[in-house]
């Protein structure tokens, strides 16, 4: 595009002018404290003992954990992401007299943490900071005893780390100029010597990344690409005895790896054949994850939509071969109705009895739940109460629920599987108030596209409300269908809120629109990729080479005249009338800026 400059400058002057009624405010007016009760423009990460550990307390480090003089637990600083900001960057000053509320991720900075790992003996702390400057993450590892940062290793572009030697060495993977993690390091903590190279892999459409097991037994190697995926494992003791092959695929697949006193367990949506399975494919109960501690498997599974959640004794039976999993006699939590998603929490400690995991609905705000495996008992830790009294006033009742806001909701359930009316209550279910409904909806080629619509049972309008389509499927993520308390004020107007299970994002969003301009109000892309036809042919940008094998390669004619029908840039009607669109772009090397420019410009 001519004068991009120019161009850009006349976009932003619109944009502010167009926009200058609904003038943004970047940050709450909120005060974070530090431990130590100072005023702090971030968070400090800090820890404190669980329980008087005899093996954690040290008389050379009492600050770790125990106060003898007081008799209490205190807190010790891991982390001042205030300090480290300084050392990376400049923290851009809030206005006089307010001190603004940042998120964890810290977009006002111009550093934040990505990665952050505890060793396995306590002792030091491996984290990464974004440097905004060279857009890199930056490794460093710090000693949390005497609070200083350990000379080596400390590396650029890192992407991934994983401890070994039960703390005494660090593996680590970096990333190439395109971002693509290429390359394992182990680097030995108080050594002098260089660290050393395990793998560098040499195909662009190859990506890898590195995990420990959970008992740090092991750590896992995944080499991936759209259509490969193999797993290598390195023996946590021994680093660098060298890496032995366990699984590999052709195709999208994946593969997760555990280790269980003696046997490995790989839980793979592509099973090879030759290798024993544990459970028969039982298409009426879908193992969509899986958790695991030195007791008990813990899945996440799914009935049709429903999503359930489910733990089963180990060690399993041997001998017997592969069987479903509902003779192993699941136990069965009780969970609300409407379930879209159950994510598993950190789980850091393999030897815990307690699991903990979020559950997310469209119609209730995320439930954060610790499940004792050993005693079979539930308790919701955090979540959300949504139902204020403007609410209860709204909808002319007093919820069930709200009742029950102040009583324990600690307790063991014998159901297996259909949730009680006394255990529904126990959450904060906005489903009295709030109707969500399922549907497979036709696409003009025939494949069922999955629905969920979400609409107030008392102001939805009959052909009458207005609605949000809300659709994105794009790098092998669902759909985020969790409750969203922005939507609370439209809803309780009577719009309706669509969610649509696809593929893509912005780029769907703008071919929709090019298809159907009048079908549209008003539209939102955010950082889309909307000139697919033009960016894939420079294989030096970062996601080319890996799209290649997803979207095809525009040299190939065939390829080429594929691509150009859908390219939303490349089928712009010249003469339509289209809805009121706001795009957003960035300066990111991933998803250039012409993209919103030459799709919002009108010159395809």
């Amino acid at each position: 595009m001519r004068h991009m400059d120019v161009y850009m400058e006349q976009e932003e002057k619109y944009t502010e002018a167009f926009m200058s009624d609904t003038e943004r405010r970047s940050c709450s007016p909120q005060v974070v404290l530090s431990a130590g009760g100072r005023r702090e423009a971030v968070p400090v990460l800090c820890r404190r003992l669980a329980s008087l550990n005899e093996e954690f307390i040290s008389n050379k480090s009492p600050s770790a954990g125990f106060d003898f003089v007081s008799g209490r637990r205190i807190e010790q600083k891991l982390i001042d992401y205030n300090q480290e900001a300084e050392r990376f960057g400049v923290i851009r000053q809030p206005r006089v007299g307010l001190i603004f509320f940042i998120s964890h991720h810290m977009e006002n900075l111009y550093a934040y943490e990505e990665l952050s790992e505890i060793s396995p003996d306590h002792r030091f702390i491996a984290y990464t900071m974004y440097d905004k400057d060279n857009d890199y993450f930056r490794l460093s590892v710090r000693d949390l005893n005497s609070g200083s940062i350990l000379s080596k290793p400390q590396a650029d572009r890192v992407s991934n780390l994983a401890w070994v030697k039960d703390g005494k060495a660090l593996l680590y993977t970096v990333t190439n100029n395109n971002r693509r993690p290429y390359r394992i390091y182990c680097s030995m903590l108080g050594s002098d010597e260089e660290d050393v190279k395990l793998l560098e892999e040499s195909d662009d459409n190859v990506y890898v990344n590195i995990r420990h097991t959970k008992d740090f037994r092991f750590v896992t190697v995944n080499k991936f690409s759209i259509t490969t995926s193999k797993v290598f494992l390195i023996n946590a003791a021994d680093p660098l005895s060298g890496m032995t092959l366990v699984w590999e695929c052709g195709g999208q697949a994946h593969c997760i790896v555990e280790h269980h006193q003696g046997c490995l367990y790989l839980f793979t949506d592509a099973a090879k054949e030759g290798q024993p399975s544990v459970f028969i494919d039982d298409p009426d109960l879908i193992i969509e994850d899986v958790d695991f501690n030195d007791t008990h498997m813990v899945f996440i599974v799914r009935e049709g939509r429903k999503f359930r959640i489910c733990s089963v004794a180990l060690p399993l039976p041997r001998g017997k071969g592969a069987v479903y999993l509902k003779e192993l006699n699941p136990y069965f939590l009780p969970l609300p109705k409407y379930v879209s998603q159950i994510s598993p929490g950190p789980n850091y400690d393999y030897y815990s009895s307690i699991i903990r995991f979020t559950v997310s609905s469209p119609v209730m705000p995320d439930a954060v739940v610790d499940y004792d495996l050993s005693t079979g008992m539930w308790n919701i830790i955090q979540q959300k109460n949504m139902l204020h009294e403007r609410t209860r006033i709204l909808y002319g009742t007093t919820s069930s629920a709200s009742s029950l806001a102040n009583a324990s909701i600690s307790k063991r359930s014998g159901s297996t599987d259909e949730v009680n009316v006394k255990d529904d209550l126990l959450w904060n279910d906005l489903s009295e108030f709030y109707a969500c409904e399922n549907y497979d909806v036709s696409s003009h080629d025939g494949v069922l596209v999955p629905l969920t619509i979400v609409y107030s049972r008392k102001n939805k309008k009959e052909n009458h409300s207005p609605g949000i389509l809300h659709g994105h499927g794009a790098y092998g993520e669902l759909l985020d269908k969790r409750w969203r308390g922005e939507l609370k004020s439209l809803l309780d107007r009577g719009w309706v809120v669509a969610y649509a299970d696809v593929s893509a994002g912005g780029l769907l969003v703008a071919s929709a629109i090019n298809s159907c301009p009048d079908l549209f109000r008003a539209a939102l892309l955010k950082v889309p990729f909307l000139d697919p036809t033009n960016t894939l042919l420079y294989p030096i940008l970062p996601l080319a080479p890996a799209d290649y094998e997803e979207f095809g390669y525009p040299g190939d004619i065939e390829d080429f005249q594929a691509i150009r029908k859908y390219s939303p840039y490349d089928n712009i009607q010249k003469n339509a009338l289209y809805p009121a669109v706001l795009v957003s772009s960035s300066f990111n090397t991933r998803v250039k800026s012409m993209e919103a420019e030459g799709w919002g410009s009108g010159e395809g």
